[in-house]
């Protein structure tokens, strides 16, 4: 039998020499070479944080998906590791897509979702989906199990398995599509990890366009629970839901034996263009923390010309305020890979823009707004800047539809439109910035919200401007920091 994984990863190599660094990140996950999508198997083990993601090795396109495997020993820097699943069996062959990892008992156990076309027909294949089980006992080679759940008759979307042990069980949760079309999470016990049950409807949708719910992840937040998954149909509403798919948040009161009683709907977990699939982990402190795919389905994706494609985002915290909003922040480990630092105060601007002089092909900012003393109509902080400022990334104050807009018009090659967020009621307003060759990470006033999105810049140099148009922009402080490059 050949050794599927030993290819998958001789094509990583083969390709990663034809990888360019023009848009390759300095400090996220990626692969070496090929395409990635979804994190999967977020999990701290035996002193070290592992992360797995949704990968196809052979080209820069989704295809028959394998996991990829990197491990950290600070969340920061993060190294590659062999391939650790490749579509092998009946039941996985044609894909082992999401799901999670677990410790049983000192064993690095992997559950994901085995997929198999059954009829080939575009969008309207026919495929079956089943749970499936692979276990490690170095924590790199993996042996698969075998199937332990298959949906009941009739049910095709049936996947992203997420598992946790409480009260002396397991627990999962299992994104479906259900026999009326309609996107729910489904929950299941077991006492072994083979043999399982169904316990309950976790959740579903109110939206009646909502027809799946995928990478479900269910864990507690202080005194509530909180369900984050990945709506699929929902339609754009104003401001809100403007991606293909979104990813979001609905948090209430749960305990083994009851229902979920929701506190607070469904809402977003990002604001920005590319964020999705997101997942958990607990970190060694008990710190709840959260990655996801930092790209969108049908985006433009110039790295694919350098035989790349795919990045997750930075590791978060989230925290569940008074009011049940989730509040997240970059964690703290990240300030390990600050280099050169500059600090300016005071900084007002009028109908001008202002060149800062500063790198941003990869740094962190955070830039203090005072909004009583800003009364531009637009005024903000222009990233990834070409020297002649016709190609950036916009990052302002409109005061006249008070948000915080994040523009893309004029970020590189196939960028279009924005994203935004309502403007805080406060006196300040913090923008906490991270910038990699390809990325734009944004935190508002201390995690109240995030804008996430993907930029491809064309110039070798990008620089910084502040800019206020018809009007006066006040910058209490802007700190910036050069950001090394984690892998050294």
């Amino acid at each position: 039998m050949k050794n599927l994984i030993a290819e998958a990863n001789q094509a990583v190599e083969q390709f990663a020499g034809q990888v360019k660094a023009r848009y390759y990140p300095a400090y996220h996950i990626a692969a070496k070479s090929g395409w990635i999508n979804d994190p999967n198997g977020l999990i701290y083990f035996n002193n070290q944080y592992h992360v797995f993601f949704q990968h196809h090795p052979y080209n820069e396109q989704w295809g028959k998906i394998h996991w990829g495997h990197v491990v950290s020993d600070d969340l920061v820097h993060w190294r590659n590791l062999p391939i650790a699943l490749a579509p092998s069996q009946e039941y996985d062959k044609d894909g082992c897509f999401s799901g999670c990892a677990i410790d049983d008992n000192g064993i690095l156990t992997l559950i994901y979702t085995g997929h198999v076309v059954l009829k080939e027909a575009g969008d309207k294949s026919v495929f079956k989906q089943v749970q499936c089980l692979a276990t490690s006992k170095d924590g790199i080679h993996f042996e698969k199990q075998g199937v332990i759940v298959t949906p009941p008759e009739g049910i095709m979307h049936f996947r992203d398995p997420k598992v946790w042990r409480q009260d002396d069980q397991w627990y999962m949760v299992v994104g479906v599509n259900d026999h009326d079309n309609t996107g729910q999470v489904w929950l299941y016990h077991s006492q072994d990890l083979y043999h399982w049950q169904f316990v309950q409807v976790l959740a579903k949708m109110a939206d009646p366009n909502v027809y799946m719910l995928e990478c479900p992840d269910f864990f507690p937040l202080g005194d509530k629970y909180v369900l984050t998954c990945s709506p699929q149909g929902m339609k754009a509403n104003g401001y809100h839901y403007r991606n293909r798919y979104q990813s979001g948040y609905i948090v209430g009161d749960w305990q083994p034996g009851s229902p979920f009683t929701i506190t607070q709907d469904f809402t977003e977990l990002d604001f920005g263009h590319d964020y999705y699939a997101p997942q958990t982990l607990i970190s060694h402190d008990q710190r709840r923390i959260v990655i996801a795919w930092m790209d969108m389905w049908d985006s433009v994706m110039p790295s694919q010309a350098d035989k790349w494609a795919g990045v997750l985002t930075l590791p978060r915290t989230l925290m569940l305020s008074s009011n049940n909003k989730l509040l997240i922040n970059p964690i703290t480990e990240l300030k390990s890979l600050r280099g050169i630092q500059k600090k300016i105060t005071s900084i007002n601007l009028s109908n001008v823009i202002q060149d800062l002089q500063l790198d941003s092909m990869q740094c962190e900012l955070i830039l203090k707004i005072d909004l009583t003393n800003s009364d531009a109509e637009r005024a903000g902080i222009a990233l990834s800047a070409s020297p002649d400022g016709k190609q950036s990334t916009l990052l302002y104050v409109d005061n006249q539809a008070q948000r915080v807009i994040l523009d893309r018009t004029y970020s590189g090659e196939g960028m279009v439109g924005y994203r935004s967020v309502a403007l805080p009621a406060d006196k300040f307003l913090t923008l906490h910035i991270f910038i990699d060759h390809s990325s734009v990470e944004v935190f508002v006033n201390e995690g109240q919200a995030t804008l996430t999105s993907r930029i491809y810049p064309t110039s070798e140099k990008r620089t910084l401007f502040l800019f206020a148009e018809n009007g006066a922009l006040r910058v209490e402080q802007l700190d910036y920091w050069q950001i090394k490059n984690m892998r050294g």
